[in-house]
């Protein structure tokens, strides 16, 4: 019974980092600004780490399956607005809309790219990215390149107060939940035979294939359950935060990107990676957009690179080895 307890002493440092910024962002004035933004990387890094982590294969497409789940969100409150008497179930229709979008394209999207590996593999989810966005605006699909705006239809379901406070408050309160969410599972499959092929898979897939792991299924799994925590994402801290979506910034790749600088900076494959690269990446971007504004970029670019030279595993990953064989190593993973 102790060893199935200490299993899950790792999601420990993970409940008190976002404690933390809960209480920091509730109780510290003129924070919650820095909070909702390191918030929404630490789960958008821990969603990330889902399939990137555990599989090693890196998808340049995946702000795609946030932006669906943000026009999941986003038509579920325009096209239920008229209807009484639903009210915040109008909201969880939305989440249950994001979830099926991005469950859809993230079969689309493996069914073929999966198939592939390597550079390949990544030159197509750029293409499956910037394909879609592009066919929403050309096909003039969901309004097109005019995009979204529902801040009328969320006031006349919640209330100008209610709908207010989910936009300032509870939306990341949501988004909280979610890379908790995210983390956890993430645990699960490290601790299940999921996990295990995963790891197999990352390390030498052919090896693994001879071995007798079904690689593609265990693919799959990864890639629809990180794209399921991105449009969860997607529906909370863009549609529900700022009521509105335009395809031109909910398939920007430069998500993605800053998703990857995460997962590496934390360490890929760690369930505590992603929150430490999340608060890194995201305390240093805003602090230098404030004191160095117009700057930021070229000085947090080899500042980025130097801390993944240094630390090729991440920041937990040579955490992971200096402790090795002592106590604190069981919290850590």
């Amino acid at each position: 019974m102790k060893k199935k307890v200490i299993k899950f002493y790792p999601i420990l440092p993970v409940l008190a980092a976002y404690l933390f910024l809960f209480l920091a962002g509730s109780r510290i004035p003129g924070m919650m600004q820095l909070v909702a933004m390191l918030l929404f990387y630490c789960a958008m890094g821990q969603a990330f780490n889902i399939f990137l982590g555990m599989t090693g294969y890196v998808d340049f497409g995946y702000v795609a399956f946030m932006g669906v789940g943000t026009y999941g969100m986003a038509l579920s409150i325009t096209h239920l607005a008229p209807l009484e008497g639903l009210g915040i179930w109008v909201i969880v229709i939305g989440f249950v809309a994001a979830l099926f979008f991005s469950t859809c394209l993230s079969l689309a999207v493996g069914a073929v790219a999966l198939r592939l590996r390597g550079a390949y593999f990544a030159i197509a989810t750029i293409c499956v990215n910037e394909g879609f966005r592009f066919l929403i605006e050309g096909a003039k699909i969901w309004n097109g390149a005019e995009g979204m705006i529902f801040t009328a239809q969320l006031n006349e379901i919640l209330g100008r107060e209610v709908a207010e406070k989910l936009s300032l408050f509870w939306a990341d309160v949501i988004v909280l939940i979610i890379g908790l969410m995210a983390a956890i599972v993430t645990l699960l499959y490290m601790r299940s035979k999921i996990g295990y092929a995963l790891t197999a898979l990352r390390e030498d897939e052919d090896a693994a294939k001879v071995m007798g792991i079904y690689v593609t299924k265990y693919k799959i799994i990864a890639f629809i359950t990180s794209a399921c925590f991105a449009g969860l994402i997607g529906a909370s801290s863009w549609a529900l935060k700022t009521p509105y979506v335009f395809p031109s910034e909910v398939f920007e790749i430069h998500y993605t990107i800053e998703a990857i600088f995460i997962v590496l900076l934390g360490g890929a494959g760690t369930l505590l990676g992603p929150i430490v690269g999340g608060l890194i990446y995201g305390v240093s971007k805003y602090y230098l957009s404030i004191y160095l504004p117009g700057f930021q970029l070229l000085i947090f670019a080899p500042i980025i690179i130097l801390i993944i030279v240094m630390f090729p595993e991440g920041v937990v990953g040579m955490l992971k080895k200096r402790l090795h064989g002592k106590k604190p190593a069981r919290y850590i993973l």
